[in-house]
Formats: structure tokens, sequence, C-alpha cells
């Protein structure tokens, strides 16, 4: 839609995401992401640390994607992450009766911040599928997000059989790689 506040936001989530189906049958899954921004202190001849944002998001599955269920099961507690969505806020009435405002991020994309740890990713079989048939879901902070990949082994050519894959063998002298091209 026209107008509307797309931000994206570089921060590690607060909690782990938590997981939910609402009585519509819809899945979400909601968290927060504490954004603190840094400035350089000449003096200090250090970096220093300023007053942090927490930000409450909100992700959806939807008929032909996963989003929520994939946060769910890729993300945890720790994670620095970059994540964009749609601003918005809507109100409701507390149990003591006062009016309250939330503003929230509706998430349309989310991924890690590669800018100090790895990340190990697996395209989901299907619209609906709730995860990728290799990876197990590992509880907790796995030291960034290979922590479900570190424990996967790779796959395994039978002994004496011949993989059918040509890029799968390596390359062999006169073979074209790694000698200096003909000119």
């Amino acid at each position: 839609m026209a107008g509307e506040t797309i931000v994206t936001v570089v921060g590690n989530l607060t909690a782990d995401p938590e997981l939910r189906t609402i009585p519509s049958g819809s899945v979400v899954a909601n968290f927060t992401v504490a954004s603190t921004p840094s400035t350089w202190d000449a003096r200090a001849g250090q970096w220093v640390d300023g007053e942090p944002m927490f930000l409450r998001c909100s992700a959806w599955d939807g008929r032909t994607w996963t989003l929520a269920t994939n946060i769910a099961q890729s993300l945890s507690k720790g994670q620095r992450v970059v994540v964009q969505g749609r601003l918005g806020q809507h109100s409701y009435q507390a149990q003591d009766g006062t009016n309250r405002t939330v503003t929230e991020l509706r998430v349309t994309a989310i991924g890690p911040d590669l800018s100090n740890q790895i990340a190990v990713c697996e395209k989901t079989s299907g619209s609906n599928a709730s995860a990728p048939a290799s990876a197990t879901p590992q509880p907790g902070y796995q030291g960034g997000f290979a922590g479900a990949a570190r424990n996967r082994q790779q796959p395994q050519q039978p002994a004496g059989e011949e993989s059918q894959e040509p890029w799968a063998a390596g390359a062999t002298y006169g073979s074209g790689y790694g000698e200096e091209p003909e000119f």
C-alpha cells in the first residue's frame, strides 16, 4: 500500500520468538529486537553504547509462505538480525480500563546480521512446510545461525560408486582448472 512506513532495524533478539496459533487459525511469531546505537568516544578511545530501542515485531504465516514458523525454528535469544517491515500501531483497552497504543513492526523479511556470525540457509520444501527435511532444530542459542547445521553430516558417496554429477569430481591436471589461460 502507498504511504506505509517501511523500516529496517538491526539488533539482537531479547528472547526466543513466541509462535502461536490464534483462534482464526493464523500462525504468528512475536519477538522483540533491541537496537542499541554505538558512538565512538575519541577521548576514551572506545565505542560507547547509547540507549537501546526495543521494537516489538510480529510475523505471520500465509497461504504460500511460512515466515512465522521459519523464524521460530531458526532464531533464538541473543542472535543479531536485520529485520524489515511495515511500522504500524494499534490501540486496545487494557484490563485496568485504560486505552493504550502499541507500535510494532509487521515483519516482511528477516535475516542474520553477518558482520560477526555465519549462517547456513536451507529452502523449505513446499508452501506449508514446517521445516527443511534435513534440518534438526536445536534449542537455545547455538552461536549464530549455523547451530542446526553444525551437527548435520555431509552426504557421503557410497564406496565403489561413481558420482553422476559432473561438478562433484575434483579438477585434474590438464583439465583447465587452475592453469593459465591460453591466449
